[in-house]
């Protein structure tokens, strides 16, 4: 399921110019019976598969070392956002387990994990997909990956409210036309227009993000 989005964009480019280093295992290669099994039902009964803890605390304990923080991918973990992703691009590495069917045995949270994360409250096939968009979102923090270290910082969310609104060329299309104060050179003007358009978008749609205290969703 990784290849293709690590393989793409940003995350293609920060990989190539050594700023993120990014590999992808397999829990089958820390097994040791002849179908390589991962998963088995579970006690007590009840639908579904469990991922078993033994090629977990494997994976782990060869793949991680003292720096390395330990994040399950899982719904019922904290909720991502920006000021997450922030915090995450400031460790030197990170190992995601991604759970799948039912979930991981609880062992595995209790003893090996540091941060439990969750992308929203709806459920997916696995843990890949929010695993990879946690990826994608901490590479863009990592400096010299947008190749203008300003750009996360105009990000919506970056500043606790979403992004002002962007024009280009034509100055005119099909009768609508760029606001005049994007045109006058004046940048004062133009950063009073961005922030006061910022404000007006974020009242209008997301507005339980000016409700938060400040800095909540930083």
């Amino acid at each position: 399921m990784f290849t293709g989005p690590i393989d793409v964009s940003i995350v293609q480019r920060a990989r190539k110019n050594g700023l993120l280093e990014l590999r992808v295992h397999n829990l089958r290669d820390y097994t040791h019976d002849n179908y390589k099994t991962v998963d088995d039902r579970p006690f007590g009964g009840g639908p579904g598969m469990v991922l078993k803890p033994e090629p977990i605390f494997e994976a782990v304990e060869a793949l991680a070392g003292e720096k390395t923080r330990v994040i399950l991918m899982s719904p019922a973990g904290r909720t991502f956002h920006q000021g997450v992703a922030r915090e995450l691009s400031r460790h030197e590495e990170l190992l995601f387990i991604c759970g799948a069917y039912e979930g991981v045995d609880e062992r595995v949270r209790e003893a090996l994990v540091d941060d439990e994360l969750s992308i929203g409250d709806y459920v997916l096939t696995n843990g890949s997909l929010p695993a990879m968009v946690v990826i994608d979102a901490v590479t863009r923090l990592l400096p010299g990956a947008l190749g203008d270290d300003q750009s996360p910082v105009d990000d919506s969310f970056s500043e606790g409210s979403l992004e002002y609104p962007h024009y280009t060329r034509p100055a005119e299309f099909r009768a609508m036309k760029v606001p005049p104060v994007l045109l006058s050179g004046n940048h004062a003007e133009i950063e009073k227009w961005r922030r006061e358009q910022a404000r007006l978008r974020t009242q209008e749609r997301r507005p339980d993000l000016l409700d938060k205290k400040p800095g909540a969703g930083q």
